[in-house]
């Protein structure tokens, strides 16, 4: 039995939202454990400055990303309805309070902030990621949320 899918109410034209928004907060985040690195290997400031720019992206579009997907989480009852959606939004919340924490530690003196708590918050921040996205994916491969099933079935339409 296939299951309907569960349409965002957060799209334009039919496509969600989040999901074309949260790419690049979590490629930001990805590459600010990166930059830590380097930093640390290096012990060049661009790194340090470059990471504080990743961090601060990464924390913003997050929450606008974050801001998005809690409305469909909210005003789509099928949504709601799975608890790998709330999974899903704990974990986002618990990743960009880190994220946000990461950055403002940083706006003063970020060479001074990467080590030891910058790098670690970096670190686990990008595991929440890996683990957020799991579920997100779950989302919509398993439950079929944003996914317009027509479209799918008959292929894009060329103009």
């Amino acid at each position: 039995m296939a299951q309907s899918p569960i349409l965002s109410k957060m799209a334009i034209h039919g496509h969600p939202l989040h999901p074309m928004l949260i790419h690049f907060p979590v490629a930001a985040l990805m590459a600010l454990v990166a930059t830590d690195l380097a930093f640390i290997f290096s012990n060049d400031y661009f790194w340090a400055r470059a990471g504080l720019w990743l961090a601060g992206a990464g924390a913003l579009g997050g929450w606008v990303s974050g801001l998005v997907g809690l409305i469909d989480l909210t005003t789509v009852a099928r949504i709601r309805c799975l608890i790998n959606a709330w999974c899903h939004a704990i974990l986002a919340v618990m990743l960009l309070s880190l994220a946000t924490l990461n950055w403002l530690l940083r706006i003063d003196a970020p060479e001074l902030r990467i080590l030891p708590w910058g790098i670690y918050i970096s670190l686990l921040t990008a595991l929440l990621i890996a683990m957020t996205g799991i579920l997100g994916g779950r989302l919509v491969y398993e439950y079929a949320v944003g996914v317009d099933m027509e479209e799918t079935a008959s292929g894009p339409t060329l103009p």
